[in-house]
């Protein structure tokens, strides 16, 4: 194959994945703990964007329970965002692995 076509394909694939990732960056995923007692949004950037405590469940006598929820709460929407880019980029490199993409 022509290398001027191989170059113009990968330039092509290069700037789909730039747009993909700008796109999915401002994309949110919202999780929940504790029986959705705590609520977090975050966004593809991997930045916390909202967290919501409901009243009831703050407790000053188990503060380590509500830090707990908070971490699963903020770790399981960081996870959902982590995997909708590798999905996407998983799309438009038909799988192959792309070093520095995501």
């Amino acid at each position: 194959m022509d290398m001027r076509v191989l170059m113009k394909q990968a330039q092509q694939m290069q700037a789909k994945m730039a747009v993909a990732q700008a796109r999915l960056q401002e994309e949110t995923a919202e999780a929940a703990s504790g029986g959705g007692v705590v609520t977090v949004v975050a966004n593809g950037k991997g930045e916390l964007l909202s967290l919501k405590i409901k009243r009831d469940v703050v407790d000053p006598d188990d503060v380590e329970m509500l830090e707990d929820l908070v971490l699963a709460a903020a770790n399981e929407a960081l996870r959902m965002t982590r995997d909708r880019m590798a999905e996407e980029m998983n799309k438009l490199t038909g799988g192959m692995n792309v070093p520095g993409m995501f």
